[in-house]
């Protein structure tokens, strides 16, 4: 970015140390803490292909909400009056969306829709409006907006629209805006953008997604704690079913923290295409923490009924969410180590062949079953960087 982008005052200044997640932004994630509970709610409630493809729409939208909001203010400064008055209006329009989640098929759709498409809008043209014609930033964002209207026009018409017409808008809507940054916002007689003109600060932007991941694991504690307080009975097998879902939210932890978020930093600013590599960041953790609320809909399963028979769709979900949450970490960990780990694949591997076992079995086995191969893949996976770590230090 030239020194004219970064003498805007509303800009972040580049002075090469870490710039620090700011207040205002924590502050922001709340929404999506609720936002996250509400999308596991959703998913608890109707376990159908009807229900996982509405829910995995309605992810796709919390998601795109918060990763343009985070690219914004890895650009411009929260701190300042004007993105910190943006920030919290954006905000309180995700919360109106948050609100509508559990009706957005039904009677809120329009409600969802129109929260929706005015943060996204909003937030893009009042930040084109600062910037000016002729800023650098300028023709990215007149881009961006260009898209992002394209979208809306599915998300109005989607939410006047109802049953399958809904669900077809909506999913042009989520394409228009997860694939068209992969094309840098390409539009005719607007050109279109390069990663390297996405000057990101890396640790920032590592940050933020880290935040996420911590915000959605929370929603995992936060039913299991529900389930635990409004249990009538604190029997053995309600003890034994949090100790299983505690343990299996423990290990998604470990698998990201604890063998890979150090390095994701140096990953971005080390590479000569940071803009790439952090977009490239937003694309799999919205896979990883599809995992995390998948998973979180299988625990409180596990905890509400232990003692149940494993249904197919219990047995599918108490699986396909680890295995979700794996993929997502392995694409992740491709990106900053450059290669696929062994351990995840084997893990998704084994939690998919374990479907026919865990449908013979009860609720509470089964979730123990997966909480042991998340365990079993947490502790390979850190074995392997604690070798490579030796390897580093002896060769350097």
């Amino acid at each position: 970015m030239s020194e004219q982008a970064n003498h805007h005052p509303l800009l972040r200044r580049r002075d090469g140390h870490h710039a620090r997640v700011t207040f205002e932004e924590l502050f922001f994630d709340l929404v999506y803490v609720f936002a996250v509970t509400q999308l596991s709610h959703e998913l608890l409630h109707d376990l159908t292909p009807t229900g996982i493809l509405q829910t995995l729409i309605l992810w796709f939208a919390v998601w795109l909400g918060w990763q343009y909001t985070c690219w914004a203010t890895n650009w411009f400064n929260p701190e300042t009056p004007p993105i910190r008055g943006l920030l919290f209006a954006t905000m309180a329009l995700a919360l109106v969306m948050a609100s509508a989640l559990d009706d957005a098929f039904g009677d809120r759709g329009l409600v969802f829709a129109g929260a929706y498409v005015a943060m996204q809008v909003g937030r893009t043209a009042f930040i084109l409006f600062s910037l000016g014609r002729d800023h650098p930033l300028a023709a990215n964002y007149r881009r961006m907006l260009g898209w992002l209207l394209i979208s809306a026009c599915f998300w109005i018409a989607g939410g006047f629209s109802e049953s399958w017409m809904r669900v077809g808008f909506w999913v042009i809507a989520v394409l228009c805006e997860y694939v068209s940054p992969m094309f840098g916002f390409a539009l005719p007689g607007l050109g279109r953008s390069s990663t390297r003109d996405w000057t990101i600060e890396g640790g920032h932007l590592a940050e933020r997604c880290q935040l996420f991941v911590i915000v959605a694991l929370g929603e995992t504690l936060l039913a299991t704690g529900a389930m635990l307080a409004g249990a009538e009975i604190w029997d053995l097998p309600v003890l034994s079913a949090m100790l299983a879902t505690f343990m299996g939210t423990l290990a998604m932890w470990w698998l990201y923290f604890g063998t890979s978020s150090k390095d994701a930093t140096n990953a971005i600013t080390s590479s000569d295409d940071p803009g790439r590599i952090g977009a490239a960041f937003h694309y799999v953790h919205a896979i990883l923490i599809a995992g995390i609320i998948a998973t979180a809909v299988g625990n409180d399963l596990v905890m509400a009924h232990p003692h149940e028979g494993v249904k197919l769709a219990y047995g599918l979900i108490l699986s396909f969410g680890p295995i979700l949450y794996l993929a997502g970490s392995a694409i992740y960990k491709k990106v900053v180590y450059g290669a696929i780990p062994i351990s995840h694949v084997v893990g998704a591997a084994v939690l998919a062949a374990l479907i026919p076992a865990l449908l013979s079995t009860d609720l509470l086995v089964a979730g123990w079953l997966t909480s042991a191969v998340m365990l079993g893949t947490g502790l390979w996976e850190g074995r392997v960087r604690r070798i490579h770590a030796d390897i580093g230090s002896v060769s350097g």
